[in-house]
């Protein structure tokens, strides 16, 4: 096993070929702060560079996936450019997950929420555990979701589903999301990590060049305007962001 060192990211990779990628803020739910955000980018950009990593999992350390923004350590911008800044980083690491050559595994444990639930969405083969909670809470903020989720998640659960999901922020549980479409496989708790873990052997050991051009292909095919997407949430995430309001709503959140 080798290890690669980032200062909120764990990463290491197997004989063969299967690269852990761990979100490692565990004392805060694994919340995202502009740190962790930077350090799944580069995590994920090392593994696709990386000519020995054939499979990525990605997981969360301790008590869940990721909570969501880190509302302790939350910098609220004060103008456009602080908003694009850090949105633009926010859609960086969803253009390295689901952009990147290597297939992905999630395992999902704990709470998936806002951010984190979008990081859930853009891996290729979400396995989340039982126990496993994931809800979009943006709207009810005067916020705009990420990570290209309006184009991926209407084609995962259908425009319907995902407008109630996007608009009304319910939470759901591992089993309705599967049901839904956004969850792969539902496993125990117990079982998370050893079920991601044979998903991922099982494609370290098919030949590389057809399964990165089958994850190319399908993601270009089932969300053919991703890149759009991208563009367009950036945009309404970065006016809600300067909206006085999103501010006063953040507070009681």
């Amino acid at each position: 096993m080798t290890n690669f060192l980032y200062e909120t990211v764990l990463s290491a990779i197997d004989d063969n070929g299967v690269r852990t990628i761990s979100l490692n803020r565990p004392d805060s739910l694994n919340a995202m702060n502009r740190r962790l955000i930077d350090d799944v980018t580069s995590a994920f950009d090392d593994a696709n560079t990386d000519a020995a990593t054939k499979v990525i999992i990605f997981t969360g350390a301790g008590r869940a996936f990721c909570a969501g923004d880190d509302r302790r350590e939350h910098v609220h911008p004060e103008n456009e450019a602080q908003a694009r800044d850090l949105v633009d980083a926010i859609q960086l690491a969803t253009r390295a997950i689901v952009g990147g050559a290597k297939p992905v595994v999630g395992a999902i444990n704990g709470w998936a929420v806002g951010g984190g639930f979008e990081w859930a969405i853009n891996c290729d083969f979400p396995i989340w555990a039982e126990s496993a909670r994931g809800f979009f809470p943006e709207v009810s903020l005067n916020l705009f979701v990420t990570g290209g989720v309006t184009s991926l998640l209407p084609t995962l659960v259908g425009l319907n589903k995902a407008r109630e999901m996007l608009f009304l922020g319910n939470r759901y549980n591992a089993i309705e999301l599967k049901e839904a479409g956004v969850a792969w496989r539902v496993v125990s708790d117990d079982g998370l990590r050893s079920e991601a873990l044979a998903v991922a052997t099982q494609l370290s050991q098919l030949p590389t060049l057809s399964v990165r051009a089958m994850k190319r292909v399908l993601n270009q095919g089932a969300a053919s305007d991703l890149e759009r997407a991208l563009q367009l949430e950036t945009e309404a995430t970065i006016a809600g962001f300067l909206d006085p309001e999103t501010t006063e709503r953040l507070k009681d959140f």
